[in-house]
């Protein structure tokens, strides 16, 4: 069972157990454009207390650079290195892991953070933000070139998805041999300012349904992306806490990875989903209404 924060005494013990902090991001610090309430001063409380902060996101349309532009402007203080998204860890993931011949080139489903991250590991690609692919002419076979060197096709949140990308896609996945099918992450939505919006697991079915088996998923909850994080950053599982708003991503993430978890209710998961009959089987260790209830600490 969670235990639920709600005094001085609870926040200060939290404070005390945990040396890393990890956030995800959407619906945990902001909403779009919107800061959450009391987010900038409790990274702030973190910082003064000497707590190492680290973003940990499912966002794949933003490299790394550009996401620190987001921060920025929201008046969040951050550093590109200790940002960690997807788009960055699926390239990490093809140069490392993989270890992609570098005559091979990635085909990409996805916006120009994917690209970008992807240039700065290396890696050749096609596909992505090119005009070629985002026409609306009907997407034909006879006017199709396949390129033999394309060894993965990596797909992430595209706004841009069409007819023809998804048709490129499949041949690279079932015509060229060993070609790696991956997702930058599978959330099936993701908070908007607004509402709730198609995520990039929805960008990706298509595909999935198309050739009847799933991609290889690098963001949250699986742990390749705390494979990346752990590559760069020297920390002890045992205090760190994963704070996030999602239960089947976030809060597993945190699971998986051997680490606390705290979960907010400013973003996806509802009261209802933790309590009640009909609740998760996934049980965070820690539940707070919102990141910024922890302010109460520099008061």
């Amino acid at each position: 069972m969670s235990a639920r924060l709600s005094s001085n005494a609870d926040y200060e013990s939290l404070l005390d157990k945990y040396d890393t902090w990890m956030f995800d991001c959407d619906g945990v610090l902001w909403h779009g454009d919107r800061l959450i309430e009391g987010a900038v001063q409790v990274l702030d409380i973190l910082r003064r207390r000497n707590k190492k902060v680290l973003f940990v996101t499912n966002n794949a349309t933003k490299s790394r650079k550009s996401y620190k532009g987001k921060f920025d402007q929201l008046g969040v203080e951050a550093h590109v290195d200790e940002i960690y998204g997807s788009a960055y860890a699926a390239a990490v993931y093809i140069s490392s892991v993989v270890k992609l011949p570098k005559e091979k080139k990635v085909y990409v489903i996805g916006m120009k953070g994917l690209e970008e991250e992807l240039h700065d590991e290396g890696l050749s690609f096609l596909g992505g933000t090119d005009p070629a692919d985002s026409t609306v002419e009907p997407f034909s076979l006879a006017d199709f070139t396949l390129d033999p060197d394309v060894g993965a096709v990596v797909c992430g949140l595209d706004t841009a998805i069409n007819y023809t990308k998804l048709s490129k896609a499949f041949q690279y996945l079932t015509r060229n041999p060993g070609c790696l099918f991956l997702a930058t992450n599978e959330d099936s939505t993701y908070p908007a300012g607004g509402g709730l919006l198609p995520g990039a697991g929805a960008i990706s079915a298509p595909l999935r349904y198309a050739l009847g088996k799933d991609p290889i998923a690098i963001g949250k909850p699986a742990s390749t992306m705390l494979d990346c994080i752990k590559a760069k950053v020297d920390y002890d599982p045992k205090r760190t806490i994963m704070v996030g708003d999602r239960l089947n991503t976030d809060i597993l993430f945190g699971q998986n990875g051997g680490l606390a978890t705290l979960l907010v209710l400013t973003g996806i998961t509802t009261e209802a989903e933790i309590t009640g009959p009909n609740a998760s089987s996934i049980v965070p260790d820690y539940v707070t209404a919102s990141i910024g209830d922890l302010r109460v600490l520099g008061e």
